[in-house]
């Protein structure tokens, strides 16, 4: 019987890329549940073996930007140790581009901008992995950049735009392009956190309003049998 609670580190960017719908997965698996801002925690306290889970969550930067936002550096070592130590790691959006950063592979720009909810197609290793419940259901797409499937990794999904949405590298990691995590009940906050984003795009946030209206059960419920079956082939 195991006497220490299952630890969990999620790490954010912005308030309102949050774990979302994770957090239910977790706490209902007996988790205890640690949050910091990456961009203002002393990183110096952390040791990735201290968790049985890490999760890097999305944001509005990018991997290019590391230069101009020096946390990142910091934040791109934990993940290392994270990866070189085994520690379960999962990544969406910014964050499965920096793990994939950190696997060696290419993180550039698409040259467009896939933001809304749209289904994806599921690749053969895909089909055979946790994403499997994923099947037909829209899920949350907010990105510009695109990450390379590292070296070693099994590429899991893609869509028309962008061909390189998801991968695990062997059991422990498992980087997602899109937002499974997202918690459309929140949605509002993340139309006001990008509106900037949308005018540019000449995207309408009424739009997007009533695709998480329209798909945030099914994904709610499909991200739960996701997250829990990929905890669940790991022993956590």
């Amino acid at each position: 019987m195991r006497l220490v609670p299952k630890k969990a580190l999620a790490v954010s960017h912005v308030a309102f890329e949050n774990l979302g719908t994770l957090r239910h997965v977790l706490s209902g698996r007996g988790f205890e549940i640690d949050e910091i801002d990456a961009a203002t925690v002393d990183w110096d306290a952390f040791d990735a073996t201290q968790f049985d889970l890490v999760v890097i969550l999305g944001g509005p930067l990018g991997v290019a930007d590391e230069p101009s936002y020096p946390f990142l550096t910091r934040e791109i070592a934990f993940i290392k140790q994270c990866v070189d130590t085994s520690v379960p790691l999962i990544g969406a959006c910014l964050g499965a581009q920096l793990i994939a950063r950190v696997l060696g592979a290419n993180v550039t720009p698409m040259g467009v901008k896939e933001i809304g909810f749209a289904a994806v197609e599921l690749t053969e290793a895909g089909l055979e992995s946790a994403l499997h419940g994923l099947r037909s259901t829209p899920v949350l797409h907010w990105h510009g950049d695109e990450f390379e499937i590292p070296e070693g990794a099994l590429h899991l999904a893609r869509t028309s735009i962008g061909r390189n949405q998801a991968f695990a590298f062997g059991k422990h990691v498992l980087g997602l392009q899109f937002h499974l995590e997202v918690e459309c009940a929140d949605i509002e906050r993340w139309l006001v956190g990008n509106s900037g984003e949308l005018v540019q795009e000449k995207i309408d946030p009424a739009v997007l309003r009533a695709q998480a209206l329209r798909y945030g059960n099914e994904l709610a419920a499909v991200s739960a049998v996701v997250f829990t079956r990929w905890l669940r082939d790991l022993g956590l």
